[in-house]
């Protein structure tokens, strides 16, 4: 988001209906570097918080859901590329395989950790052979890129550091999800 005033982004928060994540930041950015507000500055934030109160303007929340979908890729993503580089001289991007996976795999959003559960499920019982497929596919291209001297953006580790570092990841997009293991099979 370019950087924008506080009329402005209460304006676009008018116009739109909608005041996102983003703009709210940029606002609270603004303040904490501004030693004093103007006039405007204050009268375009009482203007934005009379609309919150009316529900003229809807605060979006920040993201409330996880796309299961990610998780199961990234794991089966993981195991395979560990198990390659263990018998080989291959250096494999998890990154872009799961990326590459993931843009021909359909998302699987879930609010609650029950959702999740359902919906991880769901993808083992229908769709664990298509994101085994996508991710062969994805391997492949990978392996085929002329001079694959790419270096990894993952070091090699053990599986146990691996998993600790997707489980960061997923916490960091998920905060609200509960804390326990989400790759028990």
């Amino acid at each position: 988001m370019s950087v924008m005033s506080i009329e402005k982004i209460v304006e676009q928060a008018l116009q739109d209906g909608y005041l996102t994540p983003a703009m709210e930041a940029e606002v609270g950015r603004i303040c904490d570097n501004a030693s004093e507000l103007s006039i405007e500055e204050y009268m375009a934030l009482d203007r934005l918080m009379g609309a919150l109160l009316t529900g003229e303007v809807v605060a979006v929340p920040r993201k409330q859901f996880i796309n299961v979908m990610e998780e199961l890729v990234l794991t089966e993503a993981i195991a395979r590329v560990a198990e390659i580089e263990a018998t080989s001289e291959s250096s494999l991007d998890v990154g872009d395989i799961a990326a590459y996976a993931l843009n021909r795999l359909p998302p699987l959003y879930a609010t609650t950790e029950e959702g999740a559960n359902y919906q991880r499920q769901r993808a083992k019982a229908e769709l664990q052979e298509l994101i085994a497929q996508q991710i062969s596919e994805a391997i492949d291209r990978n392996l085929d890129r002329p001079n694959n001297t790419r270096t990894p953006v993952m070091p090699k580790n053990t599986g146990k550091e691996v998993l600790r570092q997707v489980s960061t990841l997923l916490q960091a997009y998920a905060p609200s999800f509960e804390e326990k293991s989400q790759f028990a099979s």
